[in-house]
């Protein structure tokens, strides 16, 4: 990587050294993101170096709609809700992410607003690259800035999936695929199966449908015994049967 440059950016900021730990630890993190697909351990390395940690309470913002992007976030732990406000004010919830998901993404590396908000649904903490660390990143790794456009290409294929399925399928199917997908950004795996934390609220809103519907879909799963639905989280026992629920609705 051209390291001048990124080191130019650095010197602005104060950055303690690293232990090799602390660097291994998100090095693996970075190496198994799409951030850093392709790159050599030495550019993960770099690029790991130049991050600095942030952590997140329950709730709190780690960016807002309209303001000015002026970092990227890699999300370490925990999970985090997108949402976006509507003219009259109303919040909807666009989508949530876990482990190893890239946040603040936008189609110019500098300048530009964000178009949502992230919030964090728990204690949450990730690694930071400021604007002008990651602009010297992309000039000295120009793999990182086709990763990151690799990212928005994923995500809007994702977003035009659920549109279609929105108009096209069923509510119960809808249900379904929306957990299979949740359950791999934010899923958890525990002893019965894999939690997914969110309400039901959240659940009708992220499929186009009503909290009645959802629940009664939901109490249909629990009674065949292959979905739990909590108080504030649904429960996936038997993730694989999910892939054909809904199916025949």
């Amino acid at each position: 990587m051209g390291a001048p440059n990124v080191y130019a950016a650095r010197a602005s900021q104060t950055v303690p050294p690293l232990s090799a730990n602390v660097l291994e630890e998100r090095a693996s993190l970075l190496s198994a993101s799409p951030l850093c697909s392709g790159l050599s351990r030495d550019e993960v390395l770099e690029i790991a170096s130049c991050a600095r940690p942030r952590a997140f309470a329950r709730d709190e913002c780690l960016f807002m709609q309209g303001r000015p992007a002026r970092c990227l976030v890699l999300v370490r732990t925990g999970s985090v809700k997108i949402t976006q406000l509507s003219s009259n004010g109303n919040e909807v919830i666009l989508w949530m992410y876990g482990r190893g998901n890239v946040l603040g993404v936008l189609s110019e590396a500098n300048g530009g607003c964000h178009p949502s908000t992230a919030r964090a649904m728990e204690p949450t903490t990730a690694l930071v690259w400021d604007c002008a660390i990651l602009q010297s990143l992309t000039e000295a790794c120009p793999r990182i800035r086709q990763n990151l456009s690799q990212v928005l290409m994923s995500r809007l294929h994702e977003l035009e999936e659920r549109f279609r399925e929105v108009a096209t399928e069923k509510v119960p199917r809808r249900l379904a695929l929306a957990l299979i997908r949740l359950s791999k950004h934010v899923g958890k795996r525990v002893q019965e199966g894999v939690e997914v934390s969110l309400s039901r609220e959240e659940l009708a809103q992220m499929t186009g449908t009503t909290l009645f519907t959802i629940s009664r879909i939901l109490s249909q799963w629990d009674r065949e015994e292959f979905v739990e639905s909590r108080r504030e989280s649904v429960l996936l026992r038997d993730p694989q049967r999910l892939q054909f629920a809904g199916c025949e609705a």
